[in-house]
């Protein structure tokens, strides 16, 4: 069981290179956070975009370009093409985003002729390395879908259940988080957690514990959840944080980095390879365990 981020690249150490094709490089902050991973030696790179601008940030910040292979389209929508057809076809394990919108990278990852579909839910799974804590927590879905239905949740826990075993947890533990810990016909989510529970009890979702409703306090804290009297496989054991909505995400997934201090990581999974997609607010630390943990997801897939 993989424990922090020091452990996640000491693996991807072991388990890399895999290759890694960057859609619209000509980005200061993702060929900064490339050019550690290649020096780590755990990817080869292959960037694609506007060759000009790449070896302009390059020679400025004294990156050695002539480690990369790079594919000159200036286009933004085409270089996402390339970058996506190129794990398509073999080529490369996993793509990053650099420059360039989400939608543009997800419309190529999504298109049938070039694309990575598999017919799954896309969803993004953020890793957390939190202080005084023994365990990453895995925050789904802060950033892809918006009001999750109870099948849509079904398939969001299977994702993120794939890169917690990418990180050789065999059963992780899913809490599906709601504002209180017991079932309320007038909070759906509540009755949705519910029913995640007994579909996993019924092998219906397979290959971790599912638990809920729980709110975040007796999910992550055995303390927490003694003094509630809650008796939980998951009770104050999560990995796996399943929140009801982006908004609920996107606050966690920010509490976690601003006022924790969290490590953190994301990639978007259920397609046939993982999507490194990171934001200009993260950091390069967290954009280069963000390539790590596309590393390890890829060593499962190839």
């Amino acid at each position: 069981m993989i424990k922090n981020f020091k452990e996640v690249m000491e693996i991807a150490k072991q388990r890399g290179p895999k290759t890694i094709s960057v859609a619209c490089a000509q980005d200061f902050e993702v060929l900064s956070a490339v050019n550690q991973a290649v020096a780590e030696g755990i990817v080869n790179a292959i960037l694609v975009g506007d060759k000009e601008k790449i070896l302009e940030i390059a020679q400025n910040h004294k990156i050695d370009a002539g480690q990369f292979e790079i594919i000159d389209v200036k286009d933004a929508v085409e270089a996402c093409r390339k970058a996506v057809e190129l794990v398509s076809s073999g080529k490369a394990h996993m793509v990053m985003k650099g420059l360039v919108d989400t939608s543009v990278v997800l419309k190529a990852v999504l298109d049938p002729e070039i694309g990575l579909r598999t017919g799954n839910v896309l969803s993004h799974v953020a890793v957390f390395d939190v202080k005084e804590y023994d365990r990453l927590f895995f925050v789904t879905d802060a950033a892809m879908n918006l009001a999750p239905d109870l099948n849509t949740k079904k398939q969001i826990i299977e994702n993120a259940v794939q890169v917690a075993h990418a990180l050789d947890i065999p059963e992780p533990k899913v809490a599906a988080l709601c504002a209180v810990e017991k079932v309320n016909p007038k909070m759906k989510d509540t009755v949705e957690a519910a029913a995640l529970e007994e579909m996993n009890k019924n092998g219906e979702l397979t290959g971790c514990i599912v638990g809920g409703p729980f709110a975040l306090d007796n999910a992550v804290s055995m303390e927490a959840a003694k003094h509630k009297g809650i008796n939980h496989p998951v009770a104050g054991q999560a990995e796996i944080l399943l929140v009801p909505d982006i908004e609920a995400g996107n606050i966690l997934y920010k509490s976690m980095v601003f006022f924790a201090g969290a490590k953190n990581a994301g990639l978007i999974v259920g397609a046939k390879a993982p999507v490194v997609l990171t934001s200009r607010a993260d950091s390069d630390e967290a954009k280069l365990y963000s390539i790590a943990l596309g590393v390890l997801c890829a060593a499962k897939l190839f």
